[in-house]
């Protein structure tokens, strides 16, 4: 028998009866959005019936007690990419499911550069052990930088055609403006392909308006999470779009993004939905997830029926998986929180796919780790360097160059704009400058395809001396390194191939902190209390060395997105993200050495 039928039986008021009944709530209906009395009566995963359950209630039936609370429906984190919180699924589980989070949709691409789509099906099997629920978007490619840099798997249209028939897969995940701008061949298939399949396309379209926004639109994307303003979202939603506002841990746009609802006057609510995109773990929980999202809306003057449908119903319509979650209504999966007061909005327990899951911010079932393939154990197909290695060469005979440094500030979070600097030279080596606030920065390709490791110029991180890497680091997760100074460089790079991946502290030639990322290189089996812990010493030890950013490890590893302007890095080298091209950090603009290389 077949679990339709089951359900059809369970449902109908057959022998079956539920296996758990939550009881005295006051239900939360987001679709009607009424407030009103009612039990739910559960069968195995899925809820069978709202309202008066009682013929539903059999000797056998588990009872959860809800009395004088309210019943919410499990959230929905519309985009996230889960594995920059440096936590594998089981551990991330751990994280949200006590604060509300029973669904989440990511393209888990950055496991998928490292391994491969098999490595995507490991991380998704896993996922079936824990309360949490991944819909996947498959990568529009992989990876998404421009011009394309060095990763493990490039995710491509034979892809699509062999993963699309997966039943987590929801859309094109991630579907970034400038391959439709460039009208990139792989990006087209694979949105032909996922028109085959009925799939959604998922956007990334970063301070996109106007005419670039009309010829994105032609993509045929569905919903979009990268609005920096409220104008550029107020203009994405007139466009049809499902506008997603995001509030990560290194982005805050949430009440800048929402004044299109408290004071440009947009009564639309339920085409804005809520995510992440990249969060930490001591970010999680010390703020919470989509729960502190929902709390930041009311206290911004939003309904808690409309914040609550941002969390819950609207991202599930925006991504057409509303028959399967997002309302607590028969047929959906059985995910209910339990809230005391929807204004303070605290999670007193949730229930997920049917089951008790978390009481009181604590999970109450036990969640372990798989064993992990043996590839994914060791990802680490690079040599060692040496601190010579780290050096940008000066052809000139001139004591000091005129250089570009990229530049990263507090304020402008993702963006890095240029600062032109001018370098002392020593021994036809441009050299940091520690007083200039210039640091060194490197990408080593550690897939054994190139041996890449360009070297360049950083402003913004005030490091005096040491350095700081990590090897994850979308999007594609090679070493990045930055520095003051080129030997303890060569160590914190040389420590995270020993050890197969982390992210590292080092000073004086010495290992300063290290937290140790085994799978993938890229995130760690620990529980999310450990992960806090090592994340909060790594960046304490970065500010010992005089960075003064709010989260050191975050801004650098976003050096390698090419899809926000204006500069990046690469193993490839530096990249003008307006132009799409490599340049040098010596000559930007691409003009000859006698022209940007003399001596101020």
């Amino acid at each position: 028998m077949s679990d339709i039928r089951e359900f059809i039986r369970a449902a109908s008021g057959g022998e079956s009866k539920a296996t758990l009944v939550v009881r005295g709530g006051r239900l939360v209906n987001v679709v009607s959005e009424e407030i009103y009395q009612a039990d739910i009566a559960i069968y195995g995963d899925r809820i069978i019936a709202v309202g008066d359950v009682s013929e539903y209630t059999g000797p056998q039936t588990d009872i959860v007690d809800a009395s004088g609370k309210y019943l919410v429906p499990g959230m929905i984190d519309g985009h996230l990419h889960v594995e920059c919180s440096k936590l594998s699924l089981t551990s991330f589980a751990k994280a949200v499911v006590p604060l509300g989070t029973t669904s989440i949709v990511s393209g888990l691409d950055q496991i998928i550069v490292v391994g491969g789509p098999d490595a995507a099906r490991e991380f998704l099997d896993e996922v079936k052990q824990t309360p949490l629920k991944v819909f996947w978007g498959a990568p529009c490619k992989t990876p998404y930088t421009m011009p394309r840099s060095t990763v493990g798997h490039y995710f491509s249209p034979k892809d699509h055609r062999d993963t699309h028939h997966w039943p987590e897969c929801v859309g094109i995940w991630e579907t970034v403006r400038e391959f439709i701008q460039e009208e990139d061949e792989d990006v087209l298939q694979a949105i032909e392909i996922g028109q085959a399949s009925r799939l959604p396309v998922l956007g990334c379209c970063p301070m996109t308006r106007g005419a670039r926004l009309n010829g994105y639109m032609q993509s045929g994307v569905r919903a979009d999470h990268e609005s920096y303003t409220p104008e550029e979202m107020l203009e994405k939603l007139r466009a049809g779009m499902h506008v997603v506002v995001r509030e990560s841990s290194i982005s805050h746009f949430l009440s800048d993004n929402l004044r299109i609802v408290t004071e440009m006057g947009v009564k639309a609510l339920r085409r804005i939905s809520f995510c992440t995109d990249d969060v930490v773990a001591s970010d999680i929980l010390s703020r919470g997830h989509l729960d502190n999202m929902v709390r930041m809306a009311i206290a911004m003057g939003i309904s808690p029926m409309a914040a609550i449908q941002m969390a819950t119903i609207n991202g599930a319509e925006a991504l057409r998986i509303d028959h399967k979650v997002g309302s607590i209504s028969p047929g959906r999966t059985a995910d209910i929180l339990i809230v005391n007061d929807l204004r303070e909005f605290r999670i007193e327990a949730v229930v997920a796919n049917g089951a008790l899951a978390a009481r009181d911010g604590r999970m109450v079932m036990e969640l372990v780790a798989p064993a992990r393939s043996p590839g994914l154990l060791h990802s680490m197909k690079v040599a060692p360097i040496t601190a010579d290695d780290i050096a940008v060469p000066f052809a000139g005979a001139a004591a000091s160059a005129r250089a570009l440094a990229i530049a990263v500030t507090p304020e402008k979070v993702f963006v890095r704009t240029r600062r032109d600097v001018t370098l002392p030279v020593v021994d036809g080596k441009v050299l940091a400058d520690a007083g200039q606030n210039v640091q060194y920065v490197s990408v080593i390709e550690r897939y054994g395809k190139t041996g890449n490791r360009p070297v360049a110029f950083v402003s913004g991180f005030g490091l005096k001396s040491g350095a700081i890497a990590s090897s994850t680091a979308p999007d594609d997760n090679n070493i990045i390194c930055v520095g003051a100074n080129p030997d303890d460089m060569a160590v914190a790079i040389n420590h995270l191939i020993a050890n197969n991946g982390g992210q590292v502290v080092v000073d004086k030639g010495k290992v300063v902190e290290f937290l140790h990322l085994p799978i993938g290189g890229i995130v760690s089996d620990i529980d999310p209390e450990e992960m806090a812990a090592a994340e909060m010493r790594l960046d304490e030890a970065a500010r010992g060395l005089g960075c003064d950013l709010p989260w050191p490890f975050m801004y650098m590893f976003v050096l390698q997105i090419t899809a926000i302007p204006d500069y990046a890095i690469t193993d490839l080298g530096v990249v003008d993200c307006v132009n799409l091209r490599i340049i040098s950090p010596l000559d930007p603009d691409g003009r000859s050495t006698a022209q940007t290389l003399a001596a101020e």
